[in-house]
């Protein structure tokens, strides 16, 4: 897999073959094919292992923010982890090559967004709901209320990440100051006056 996955991000999906990851990994054409089926499902479990080792610790952390009774904290906590997680490097390389192959690939990017960022979203708008029902929160619509956190803590870094990489724009970004202005705007909109 990490053989494959170096070559996949070097030269592409459609650029690289199982002969050529057989030849990096030092095992045999066969090897591969027994293990995986063919090409395309080993770049599917090469998806599936990022995105679970990337998403998977967020969920559980998004199921208990929605227990927190002290939400500014949390928030920015989690969005500190959040937009540092999303532009790590393997993550955009592997963002970048499934948007690449989604013409030749639309299973893959289907499989690759209902997995990763859509997954989150709805743990977070299962999340705001549920401060909502607690009285901390004021979501009318929890939804739309994930997709503005979201895009207030990643917004245009993801953007620039996928043109110019991960730690050029960790580099020139203060995650902490963009994080905190993400979370006092967000706050700003949905925090009820009870809390």
């Amino acid at each position: 897999m990490a053989a494959a996955q170096t070559l996949f991000l070097v030269h592409g999906y459609q650029g690289t073959s199982v002969d050529q990851i057989a030849a990096v990994a030092e095992v045999s054409k066969q090897t591969v094919y027994k293990h995986f089926g063919d090409k395309r499902e080993l770049l599917k479990a090469i998806v599936t292992a990022v995105v679970d080792a990337t998403v998977r610790p967020f969920l559980d952390r998004i199921v208990a923010l929605a227990e927190s009774s002290d939400l500014e904290p949390e928030l920015l906590a989690l969005g500190n982890d959040y937009l540092r997680s999303v532009l790590a490097e393997p993550v955009v390389q592997l963002r970048r090559l499934v948007i690449a192959e989604a013409n030749q690939l639309p299973e893959l990017a289907h499989f690759y967004y209902h997995r990763a960022p859509a997954e989150v979203l709805s743990a977070f708008a299962a999340a705001f709901e549920r401060l909502d029902g607690r009285g901390l929160l004021r979501v009318p619509e929890a939804r739309s209320a994930a997709n503005h956190f979201a895009f207030l803590i990643v917004g245009s870094s993801i953007d620039r990440a996928l043109f110019f990489g991960g730690p050029a724009t960790l580099g020139d970004l203060d995650v902490e100051a963009s994080v905190r202005a993400g979370v006092r705007v967000f706050l700003a909109a949905y925090e009820s006056p009870r809390s």
